[in-house]
């Protein structure tokens, strides 16, 4: 793990001297008053090239970060520690985990992400080797309120996690500047961890969606989280923070309402369809990666629409905040000009393009389809009969 000094700059960046002229930016650029070239030169006469390159910077970052954090024009982010950033919504998931009104702590913890949540339940402290993260981190926790929560530089490897009710971390998974889903070659790496769960085995450890556990972490409870469309990170939960040991789950975090969870034992097996029905469903992305699509066909009686897509059937309308729904109108073989005779007879202006389980661009599929007119479809690509064929069909809830 690399750890990098404070420095001057930094330092600059996080005083009430830069929170004038980072306000000052938000504000001209927000209200369209300056172009990005005019405020440069605005900002040029009162300071040094390298402060305006940080006001801008962070300008740019508190942008990016409005979707992870609700606080994010007060925050600073650096751009790799905010592309690694647990955001808001699975941040807040994760924390109501922890014991409330205990001390937790917080192992790499970046500028913040988990921190900020696991602060609102109790105290904790974030931990970090480098010392501009856990600058930030502290101005993070500061500028957001949240008196519980304080870091330090300090190695995880030694850190006495025995002295906390439950912890959390989330290892580096490019520690060579690639990334791997392989939990012995994160930083810390695997034999640091299970050191680590030695001294507090109540603990909770992010991992990439695609990584295996160790063989002897089988009274872990695994989820998969997801927000934003997308499966995010996976979580191992141990000791007393597995509520349901030995289980999997997916869960949408940021659906309205409550967050939706999809829990089973272990992978199970996906009937395949006799015939496409009414519907197609198409899982989301935690369930997928948690490999519980079987629970959905269970729960509402629907199977695959082959044994190579992972596209889902049913003659029904399901609301389900796990699936994603389209009608069908049409399935033909995708010829595109076949395809894009059909479309253009219906209007189609509005096409979106989906695949799973073939060799296919959507995006380039797209854009050789695309028409005119006020209607929507999306095309759902996948192999059906030992074919690769096109579902036409209208997205629905």
């Amino acid at each position: 793990m690399t750890a990098t000094t404070l420095s001057g700059p930094l330092l600059w960046l996080t005083s009430d001297e830069a929170t004038l002229y980072l306000r000052l930016a938000e504000s001209e650029l927000t209200g369209n008053r300056s172009s990005l070239v005019r405020l440069t030169a605005k900002l040029r006469k009162c300071l040094s090239a390298q402060h305006v390159h940080l006001v801008l910077e962070q300008i740019d970052l508190r942008r990016r970060a409005l979707e992870k954090f609700a606080a994010a024009q007060r925050m600073f982010f650096t751009p790799k520690a905010l592309m690694q950033a647990s955001d808001e919504a699975i941040a807040t998931y994760k924390a109501a985990r922890f014991p409330a009104g205990e001390s937790n702590a917080d192992l790499c913890c970046g500028i913040g992400g988990d921190l900020l949540s696991l602060a609102e339940q109790g105290t904790c402290v974030g931990v970090d080797l480098d010392e501009c993260l856990v600058h930030l981190a502290e101005r993070n926790c500061a500028v957001s309120g949240r008196a519980g929560g304080r870091a330090m530089v300090a190695d995880a490897a030694t850190f006495p996690v025995q002295d906390f009710a439950a912890w959390h971390i989330d290892p580096d998974r490019r520690p060579s500047g690639k990334r791997t889903t392989q939990v012995e070659f994160y930083e810390p790496p695997l034999e640091v961890l299970e050191g680590l769960l030695t001294k507090n085995p109540h603990a909770a450890i992010k991992l990439a969606p695609a990584a295996e556990l160790p063989a002897d972490w089988e009274g872990a409870e695994r989820e998969w989280l997801q927000s934003r469309g997308e499966c995010r990170q996976q979580v191992a939960w141990l000791g007393s923070l597995a509520r349901h040991p030995g289980d999997q789950a997916a869960t949408i975090v940021d659906c309205p309402g409550s967050p939706r969870t999809v829990r089973g034992r272990r992978e199970g097996p996906v009937h395949v369809a006799e015939k496409i029905g009414s519907y197609v469903y198409e899982p989301a992305a935690a369930v997928l990666a948690a490999r519980l699509a079987y629970v959905l066909c269970e729960q509402h009686n629907i199977a695959a629409v082959s044994s190579r897509a992972m596209y889902l059937t049913g003659d029904g309308p399901i609301h389900d905040a796990a699936l994603a729904g389209f009608e069908v109108k049409e399935i033909l073989p995708l010829d595109e000009r076949q395809v894009k005779a059909w479309l253009r007879q219906r209007g189609i202006g509005r096409l979106e393009v989906k695949k799973r389980g073939c060799d296919v661009e959507p995006e380039k599929l797209r854009q050789r389809l695309g028409g005119q007119g006020d209607e929507a479809a999306t095309l759902l690509i996948c192999p059906l009969g030992g074919k690769i064929q096109a579902i036409i069909a209208r997205r629905v809830g």
